[in-house]
């Protein structure tokens, strides 16, 4: 776990945060700079968690990579810090509540795509959901800003909502890394059968049943967007606004992935950078 001697912390969370492409960095931007230093370290710490479980190979290495970064956040909240993540969110952790126990969580998370690669039904993914999402969420809404226990209760909805997007968005690619995260019995119910998702060439896997699977996951996914908004008071609505421009940008791309009639198992969907920018700029001009 070495970094180059050029890069301080500050720098090497950045371009870890930068260099993702991820929607998230959009909504970063428009933050005052502490907090904006507090989201960028923490979604590099998950980057960096979540890279361990794509990139790594051999599961054995995979794990002994997360127990260390288990034992790097132990040492990092006892003052020793080592890695240029730990180095950059420590002197920001206090200040914005963000705790051990939540960095474990997301570590847990991650380690559970290398031990289940199938959820029975919709709770045991929801649990899964609330690691490596809901967790990230509640971190996200304290740095943003909040004074009402509810946008703890939204911050995890939205998380849900915006995991079930990437599921949704990724069902093709996942399976093909040996992953299905759509519930088995809901396969069953609309009689979507695994092999027909691991299909390489065309017309790949889509069918009737495809289609009416995947409405089916869509339509939560808008409920859930729904419950979240609903859950979000007027008192934390304008500090929230980094939350809302990912969630206007998440939900834009399931709208796209559904006028594509779910074409998701042989192409990824994605927004370009310039519409996410232009999202979140017109959050951030409608939500003052």
């Amino acid at each position: 776990m070495t970094v180059p001697a050029a890069h301080t912390p500050a720098q090497y969370v950045q371009e870890k945060a930068a260099g993702s492409g991820s929607s998230f960095y959009y909504a970063f931007m428009f933050l005052p700079p502490p907090r904006r230093a507090a989201i960028t370290a923490f979604y590099a710490f998950c980057r960096e968690v979540d890279d361990v479980v794509d990139e790594v190979h051999d599961p054995h290495v995979a794990r002994t990579k997360l127990a260390w970064w288990r034992n790097e956040v132990a040492q990092a909240f006892a003052g020793k810090p080592t890695h240029p993540v730990m180095q950059a969110l420590m002197p920001l952790a206090a200040d914005y509540a963000i705790e051990m126990r939540q960095l474990h969580a997301v570590i847990e998370g991650c380690e559970m795509d290398l031990t289940q690669n199938r959820y029975l039904d919709f709770p045991a993914l929801a649990t899964y959901c609330h690691l490596v999402a809901g967790v990230v969420g509640e971190v996200a809404c304290n740095i943003f800003g909040r004074t009402q226990d509810s946008t703890v209760a939204y911050a995890h909805k939205l998380g849900l909502a915006m995991q079930l997007t990437n599921i949704i968005r990724d069902v093709g690619e996942d399976a093909r890394r040996g992953r299905i995260y759509l519930p088995i019995n809901e396969l069953q119910q609309f009689d979507v059968k695994a092999h027909e998702l691991l299909k390489r060439e065309t017309p790949w896997g889509y069918s009737d049943r495809f289609q009416a699977l995947m409405r089916f996951q869509a339509e939560r996914a808008h409920g859930l967007y729904d419950e979240a908004m609903a859950l979000l008071s007027d008192a934390d609505r304008s500090t929230q606004k980094p939350g809302l421009m990912m969630a206007n940008i998440y939900r834009t791309l399931l709208r796209e992935i559904e006028k594509s009639q779910f074409q998701v198992l042989h192409q990824r969907t994605s927004l370009t950078p310039l519409r996410k920018l232009w999202i979140a700029a017109r959050t951030h001009v409608l939500s003052r």
